[in-house]
């Protein structure tokens, strides 16, 4: 039995919630920035419009947009750029037609750490918005 890599991935067998199918851009949940950074990268437009396009066709479903920083720079300073992060996904989502009342961006700043080491690759891990949705 060979895969000819056409299916993996392709018609996946998944019927539960779209958003938990391990196959789907919907179970990606996490945009990274660059450092001192809130521009959201090219690469996350497909898992983007697949949020959009759920949130369309699911209208009682809410996001909460959560931006997080790295734990450089001052406390205040770390705060305000994680809401800009936060506000930018927000921003692309509303682009691709989805309601304001459907998505809400908090700032957790540098609060919730998801490594607390002092490595790049530790800060980028936490320079980040999480997509969370309200009923989960």
């Amino acid at each position: 039995s060979s895969l000819d890599g056409k299916q993996i991935g392709e018609g996946s067998n998944y019927s539960g919630d779209p958003r938990k199918d391990p196959a789907s851009p919907l179970a990606t949940r996490e945009i990274f920035f660059d450092y001192d950074s809130y521009v959201v990268k090219e690469e996350y437009r497909p898992m983007l419009e697949a949020h959009a396009a759920y949130l369309m066709s699911h209208r009682d479903a809410r996001l909460i947009l959560q931006g997080h920083a790295d734990q450089r720079g001052s406390r205040e300073y770390n705060l305000a750029l994680a809401q800009k992060r936060a506000e930018a996904v927000r921003k692309a989502l509303a682009v691709m037609g989805v309601s304001d009342g459907q998505m809400e961006a908090v700032s957790f700043g540098e609060e919730k750490l998801r490594n607390e080491g002092l490595t790049e690759d530790a800060h980028a891990e936490n320079r980040r918005v999480d997509v969370v949705y309200a009923d989960e």
